[in-house]
């Protein structure tokens, strides 16, 4: 790892919508940066950074990367989460055959079928907030209004999770996710084990139709899995389901409002949408920083990470490689995106990303149609986003109409 390849890991954004300049200077006309190199982290840790296309789909199915948070030397990306108890993050943080095993009692619930039979009960959601919004009259915050409570109370529905109990756990999501420190980490994570297991006990006694009813009934009470791993399932499912396709619905409604004539072509072909989506995905990148670690030497991008290194795929730079997206700092809604990395890659892809499409796709169309006048009620650089070290998004997004 040369020390002139090397840049610091996360950056914050200077726009919501493009990668920080730092990852890739190759698009400045500073020198090249190869598609593997270096990147230090927090701590001082040197770590392989991947900003190849390529390169990053090779190493996403390559198994001699691990996932296991467990392992003290799993490279972490803020000290919050670093500093804070190694707890197990079920199927996003662990390797096979436990994520093969759970993956695959989940997957017929996140199915192309179940989501399809979801939309109709999607669409009635999002009118209904909509309906709300247009009650209350402008301006509003679109995110409180309408792009975190359109997931949240989708992946409620899902899971038979009350949606009562929102403001609860979406209060807990935002400090897993931006702390601010390890303290606020390890008491969310706490509050919502007890949660879980309250509402799991509830439920053994008193049986919904949601999917963690379903996982009681299949897997806890046959022994497949015990309380502890349901409860982390459970939650990671919630965080999941809700928080990364509430900052797609705030910041794509940004960007999409900041790109008038990408928006006006959207408005005039509505069968766009599902394209514009794959574009969005791309273009986005909100999930930025995907971290493994090295079991095994690896030979990669004329380099070899070694056993015990940490690496670091850096999806909003992967998405706008030039030698797959050509002229990749344009949004494009006509473009063929669906090569993106944006739900990850290999056996770790994000199992609810064809709910995460169908919610996207719904609330997007039915939030133009129905205000055609939507516009920014702040100027556009008032408006404050998310740290890099998170999740990408906006943390508020005052509108009119």
């Amino acid at each position: 790892m040369a020390d002139t390849e090397t840049v610091s890991f996360p950056q914050n954004r200077t726009c919501p919508y493009q990668p920080p300049t730092e990852y890739r200077p190759q698009r400045d006309g500073r020198r090249p940066l190869s598609p593997v190199s270096s990147a230090r982290l927090f701590d001082g840790r040197r770590v392989w950074l991947v900003t190849g296309h390529a390169e990053a789909r090779a190493l996403l199915v390559d198994r001699r990367l691990s996932a296991d948070r467990e392992n003290p030397a799993f490279p972490m990306l803020a000290e919050r989460t670093a500093a804070s108890a190694r707890r197990r993050i079920e199927l996003i943080g662990v390797d096979d055959p436990e994520h093969n095993a759970q993956r695959r009692m989940l997957i017929p619930s996140f199915s192309v079928k179940r989501t399809a039979a979801l939309r109709p009960r999607i669409q009635e959601t999002v009118d209904r907030l909509l309906d709300a919004m247009i009650e209350q009259g402008p301006p509003t915050d679109l995110v409180s209004a309408f792009a975190l409570p359109v997931p949240s109370m989708v992946i409620c529905a899902l899971l038979g999770v009350p949606y009562a109990d929102h403001d609860f756990f979406e209060a807990q999501s935002r400090a897993l996710l931006r702390g601010p420190g390890a303290a606020d980490v390890d008491k969310a994570r706490d509050a919502l084990d007890e949660y879980f297991r309250a509402l799991i006990e509830r439920k053994r006694s008193d049986r919904g139709d949601g999917l963690l009813d379903e996982l009681i009934t299949r897997q806890l009470d046959t022994g497949a899995v015990d309380g502890e791993e349901l409860v982390r399932l459970a939650e990671i499912l919630l965080v999941a389901g809700h928080e990364t396709t509430a900052n797609m619905i705030s910041l794509g409604t940004f960007t999409l409002l900041q790109h008038p004539d990408q928006l006006d072509r959207l408005r005039t072909s509505a069968e766009l949408m599902p394209t514009a989506v794959e574009e969005l995905l791309r273009f986005l990148s909100i999930a930025d920083g995907i971290s493994r670690l090295a079991t095994e030497d690896i030979e990669v991008g004329g380099v070899t990470i070694r056993a015990g290194e940490g690496v670091v795929l850096s999806t909003s730079v992967i998405n706008r490689d030039e030698a797959v997206y050509p002229e990749p700092d344009e949004l494009d809604l006509g473009r063929t995106s669906r090569q993106h990395v944006a739900f990850g890659f290999g056996i770790h892809q994000c199992l609810g990303q064809n709910l995460a499409r169908a919610e996207m796709e719904i609330a997007l169309r039915t939030l133009f149609d129905r205000l055609p006048g939507l516009r920014l009620a702040a100027p556009a650089d008032e408006i404050p986003f998310k740290p890099g070290d998170t999740v990408q998004g906006m943390l508020e997004l005052p509108v009119a109409w």
